[in-house]
């Protein structure tokens, strides 16, 4: 095991700090006696403490100072002042993974001591479900093997991979809001299913499964998704007359306008701190 002899601390104990400490418990990948997890909520400790054994601590400073891997899981508006709290613990041989959207590797070595190991992180929120897709970018001091730390990290709740930083508002553009337009699809289909006399649960079930076995071939056929829909489109058929519809509706024009819209926000959000 990788992770063997080192202790994380994951800073921020929300949503996604919380599902990521939840797939590297269940992952096996770290035991829940070297993992302390912070957050201003009492209630939210309690919760973690007993369903996943980590310890839990209110104290960030003390957290950072005791781990090799810190993640830092707080909201955006509350970086900065965890980046003031966290520098005098902060040293060169522990590594800082970032999961604060627009938070760039640049923006988080400058406000820790020089030389500090920073990895920027792009999870998802279908890592609730054990199917997220995340990217990880390294900082200008970050080592090969941080890397590996982080990517096993998120590997832990679906899949991850690296890419150079330039390109994270891209990542944010597609896999970060991509979901969101992924469900506006399955509420569509499940709509149409409804209009058509199929009752509202057994609608979603089947829309959601359809999307989700879908993404599932893509990924396991490594055929390019052109040749799984020429699979189920026939001459004349009517998989042809449903392609047609989404053709004039401009579909795909439409996904990319969305996508690129999204990562624009990314980029200006980044500028803005």
């Amino acid at each position: 095991m990788m992770f063997t002899g080192k202790k994380i601390a994951i800073i921020g104990g929300g949503k996604m700090g919380g599902i990521l400490a939840r797939g590297m418990i269940s992952g096996k990948i770290i035991s829940p006696r070297s993992m302390t997890v912070t957050d201003i909520d009492p209630a939210r400790l309690d919760d973690l403490r007993t369903s996943l054994k980590v310890q839990v601590s209110a104290d960030n400073k003390k957290a950072v100072k005791d781990a090799d891997i810190i993640i830092l899981a707080v909201k955006p508006q509350n970086f900065p002042q965890t980046l003031k709290e966290i520098r005098p613990v902060t040293t060169k041989t522990k590594i800082i993974i970032s999961i604060a959207a627009g938070m760039t590797t640049d923006f988080i070595e400058k406000a820790l001591p020089g030389g500090t190991r920073v990895l920027r992180a792009m999870p998802n929120v279908n890592a609730l479900a054990g199917e997220g897709a995340a990217a990880v970018s390294a900082g200008k001091f970050a080592k090969k093997d941080d890397v590996l730390y982080a990517l096993a990290i998120l590997n832990a709740v679906g899949l991850a991979v690296e890419v150079d930083e330039k390109l994270m508002d891209a990542v944010t553009g597609l896999s970060g809001s991509g979901p969101a337009y992924c469900f506006v699809m399955i509420e569509a289909l499940a709509d149409a299913g409804v209009q058509l006399g199929l009752p509202r649960d057994l609608a979603e079930k089947l829309a959601a499964q359809t999307m989700l076995g879908s993404a599932r071939l893509c990924l396991e056929s490594r055929q390019h998704p052109a040749q799984l829909k020429n699979m189920v489109t026939s001459p004349g058929g009517t998989t042809a007359a449903g392609l047609k519809v989404l053709e004039e509706g401009k579909i795909r024009a439409t996904l990319v306008a969305a996508v690129e819209a999204s990562a624009r926000r990314a980029a200006e959000l980044a500028s803005v701190k």
